[in-house]
């Protein structure tokens, strides 16, 4: 895990944390409004530090609570 992950209520994996974040940047990418002052960083940067600030909101789908694809 990176050391500057964070387990929090909402985010229970770095994992998890770079799934969403990774989509989050795709939607700045394509033009999305940024929830939180971007300043001079890029779109991956501004993306991870939303999702940890709970700035994006994603759903846990039951089949990826149980291991994923069968």
């Amino acid at each position: 895990m990176p050391e500057s992950f964070e387990k929090t209520e909402f985010l229970d994996s770095a994992y998890r944390l770079v799934i969403v974040a990774a989509k989050r940047s795709k939607e700045l990418q394509r033009g999305a409004v940024p929830r939180i002052e971007p300043g001079s960083h890029k779109s991956t940067t501004v993306a991870i530090r939303e999702v940890q600030d709970n700035h994006v909101k994603f759903v846990v789908e039951e089949d990826e609570e149980e291991g994923g694809a069968e």
